[in-house]
């Protein structure tokens, strides 16, 4: 069986304030080419469809468009989409028990009560049954009802949750299994700190939405979304395709692609990725002024000025978009800042969580602790 595995479309973000839908109907389009060529028996969307729980018309047509081409493209393929952190689940709920019938299965909300279990799809082919299980995003107040509280009443911590959603699953070993789903694992054995997140994701204070990846090992292979970097979780089959394209200044080079995992019999898997090549590049060019008039594209820039010219901010502006007419932000290096930054949080930006703690005077664990969860509350309320 062949799986063809996306994520973290974020249809309507704009990069900066560049609006990138042109640059998204591009990739989409580029990715439908990719489906009819490979001919998938399921293609798998792990979350973040849109990067806002609500999208504006614009974005929820483009979206439409690519569900709509895939269906035509490929209308013997099965269509898996969750709902991630960005997504409004009961948006992408809606239509859920029709849309099954014409081979699109949209699962927004995960289990909330006792008798709810996660979707299950079973296909089957020349090797016998393979069980998708379709896990939105979830976090431990969603699912409180199921796991229950500890001691003290609060709720679970994201791994506890996760584990506990998962564990109650009739999962046959027998067979093949796989698990869609959006959520920060993390190799066991390692720290968060030890994995790269990208400027483009929101990133809990504390990383306290890791979930170890012990839990995956029921599975034959992963699906996963919600870290924007390619990469895997401690196997070639747990793994993080990634977002079609750059969206951000962190994620300028890396090399974006489509999954493609093949199941054949129980135990055997193979994947490869193939590359997605984006309408314009993100590059970030750097030098003089003088240095960086000498080039100029239609790519995406992010220019850094390290030798100031003599002209005012308007005129920088002007000159540079002549040259660069999708240029997204001007920088001048500042070396007495740097020196700022290096002193005091060891060559890196200081985030919120830090800032505070400097501010503090050196909170002690408990006051952190306390300091965590204000900012990740406040963060919360700000998505909604």
């Amino acid at each position: 069986m062949k799986i063809m595995h996306l994520s973290d479309l974020h249809i309507g973000l704009k990069l900066i304030n560049q609006n990138m839908l042109e640059d998204q109907k591009f990739i989409l389009s580029q990715i439908m080419d990719i489906a009819k060529n490979q001919k998938p028996d399921v293609i798998v969307i792990a979350g973040d469809i849109y990067d806002k729980s609500q999208p504006s018309a614009e974005a929820v047509k483009v979206f439409d468009d690519f569900i709509s081409g895939l269906s035509v493209s490929v209308p013997e393929t099965e269509i898996m989409i969750i709902s991630g952190n960005h997504d409004n689940a009961q948006r992408v709920d809606i239509f859920r028990s029709i849309l099954s019938k014409h081979k699109i299965h949209m699962i927004g909300n995960p289990p909330v009560y006792p008798e709810d279990y996660i979707e299950k799809v079973t296909l089957c082919d020349n090797f016998g049954n393979v069980n998708f299980f379709l896990l939105p995003f979830i976090k431990p107040s969603t699912v409180r009802l199921i796991t229950g509280t500890d001691e003290n009443g609060n709720n679970l911590s994201y791994n506890d949750a996760v584990h506990i959603i998962i564990e109650r699953e009739n999962i046959d070993a027998t067979e093949r299994n796989v698990l869609v789903s959006h959520q920060f694992y993390l190799q066991c054995g390692t720290s968060p700190q030890d994995v790269e997140r990208m400027d483009s994701e929101k990133i809990t204070v504390g990383n306290i939405d890791h979930v170890y990846s012990d839990i995956l090992e029921k599975f034959d292979y992963a699906a996963l979304g919600h870290i924007h970097k390619p990469s895997k979780v401690g196997s070639e089959f747990y793994r993080y395709c990634g977002t079609p394209l750059v969206y951000s200044a962190s994620e300028v080079g890396q090399q974006k692609g489509v999954v493609i995992a093949e199941l054949f019999g129980k135990g055997n898997v193979k994947t490869s990725v193939i590359p997605l090549k984006p309408l314009r590049e993100v590059r970030v060019i750097k030098g003089s002024f003088s240095e960086i008039m000498e080039q100029g594209c239609d790519d995406y820039i992010i220019a850094v000025i390290t030798e100031k010219a003599e002209m005012d901010k308007q005129n920088i502006n002007n000159e540079l978009k002549s040259r660069f007419p999708n240029l997204l932000k001007i920088m001048v290096e500042d070396v007495r800042r740097t020196e700022y930054r290096v002193k005091y949080s060891d060559d890196k930006e200081m985030n919120i969580f830090e800032l505070c703690k400097f501010f503090l005077d050196n909170p002690d664990e408990q006051e952190q602790e306390i300091l965590r969860d204000v900012i990740n509350t406040i963060k919360e309320g700000a998505e909604i």
